[in-house]
């Protein structure tokens, strides 16, 4: 392992068995710092809340930081994990079975959250008049599936990097990889080339990273002086029942499929926590991208797997989006007392499904996309949207957390198909992981 990739990995079980003989402090774990810019975020943003208005730019930045490198990261990831194994075939078979896993589950993740939301219904008796509601939020572009397909390629590659559009990233990138794989021997020096910037990007991270607990800092104390304490309060039974939505998605899905991997799903969270619990602060998937990436190789996972399997995750395996567009639909729906049966449910999850993989190239797109399928259904006022913007990210972070963790558990999953994981290293590392976590 390079020494730049292990640059990004500040906590990892494999570098703290390598500090032995100079063990970190405790205040130097990157855990500590992120839980610690959770708490300040809060007791600042509660307690001061004009300097909390003005800490949004922390994260800001490190968001800004993250996305100037995350394509090139897909990129690299992508082409050296296609063309380094020269077999397309294998390729196509990789991605088959990745579509099919994501599909399966983001339905069973709108199922589980339709379900909840009706029988919970925490819009209920709310009885607020759309008429009285004022929303900024504009609908992301509605298309049918041959736009969608359209948008798959892009007009120009530079312009994919550009707009950051992850779908259209991937799909150069792959073209890219079976085109280099296909010239051989001829190609390997740009492959390379390609890994050599691999790790300059990952360095560039590992340099990014020492900024997270700020970043998580910033964004905790700006949401909390920006709506308060008390407001999100108001809006507790939504929070609760979503937050119950996901625990049983964990329990119900998460948790059997992990089992299903032959690992357990609480040591693969124990491995990732520095992730998780940076996402919760940030609600950005991909602020931790390259971190995972780099972990999920140091878990035995094939470089060809976790190549295309966790850059197609970020697009089209989206569990806890899934959950916060089927929860807050039905609870819009019932706060406006809006007639939702269970026909035009059903047509509901149709939507959902491909309005769901719509954002995947727009970071913190949620609420546009959540526009879109209102829209869709012709029934939901959009304007109802405003009723949940002062707790948004307070689901958001739930659902990016669950998002990272599907992900990783997908990816995972795609690798026992193959027979592509090392058991050994991944029993070792996760034992490893969870003697380091206690």
């Amino acid at each position: 392992m390079n020494e730049t990739t292990e640059d990004i990995r500040e906590d990892t079980p494999a570098e703290a068995r390598a500090e032995d003989e100079h063990p970190r402090r405790f205040y130097q774990d990157l855990t500590f710092q992120v839980i610690t810019g959770l708490i300040l975020g809060v007791v600042v943003g509660a307690l001061a809340p004009k300097v909390g208005q003005h800490t949004a730019f922390l994260g800001d930045i490190f968001i800004h930081l993250i996305q100037m490198v995350v394509g090139l990261i897909i990129f690299c990831t992508v082409t050296h994990g296609i063309a380094s194994i020269r077999d397309l075939g294998k390729v196509g078979r990789i991605a088959v079975r990745a579509l099919i896993y994501f599909e399966v589950i983001t339905t069973i993740a709108l199922l589980i959250g339709l379900v909840v939301v009706n029988l919970l219904k925490p819009g209920s008796g709310m009885h607020i008049d759309p008429s009285t509601l004022h929303s900024t939020t504009t609908a992301a572009k509605s298309e049918g599936f041959d736009d969608f397909l359209v948008g798959l390629v892009p007009t120009s590659a530079v312009d994919a990097f550009a707009q950051d559009n992850i779908l259209q990233v991937l799909v150069f990138s792959v073209l890219f990889a079976c085109g280099l794989a296909s010239l051989g021997d001829k190609g390997q020096p740009m492959l390379d080339l390609v890994s050599t910037v691999q790790q300059a990007l990952f360095w560039v991270i590992g340099k990014v990273m020492r900024i997270a607990p700020l970043a998580a800092f910033g964004t905790i104390a700006f949401t909390v002086s920006e709506y308060g304490l008390h407001s999100l309060l108001s809006l507790g039974r939504l929070i609760i029942v979503f937050y119950l939505i996901v625990v049983l998605f964990f329990l119900l899905v998460l948790w059997p499929v992990a089992r299903y991997a032959g690992v357990s799903l609480l040591k693969v969270m124990r491995y990732f926590r520095s992730e998780l619990l940076l996402v919760l602060g940030t609600s950005s998937s991909e602020s931790v991208f390259p971190q995972l990436t780099a972990k999920l190789k140091r878990l035995g996972v094939d470089e060809s797997v976790v190549g295309l399997v966790l850059p197609t995750a970020y697009s089209f395996n989206h569990d806890g989006t899934c959950l916060y567009f089927a929860a807050v639909s039905v609870f819009l729906a019932q706060a406006t007392g809006t007639g939702l049966g269970w026909k035009a449910q059903i047509g509901l999850l149709f939507v959902l499904l491909l309005t769901s993989k719509g954002g995947a190239g727009v970071s913190g797109s949620a609420i546009a996309v959540l526009a879109l399928t209102l829209t869709a259904t012709h029934t939901i006022p959009v304007s109802s949207i405003a009723l949940v913007l002062g707790v948004h990210s307070i689901l958001s972070a739930a659902f990016v957390f669950t998002n990272i963790t599907g992900n990783c558990i997908a990816t995972l999953v795609v690798g026992k198909w193959e027979n592509a994981v090392d058991r050994d290293q991944l029993r070792a590392e996760l034992d490893a992981g969870s003697v380091v976590a206690a």
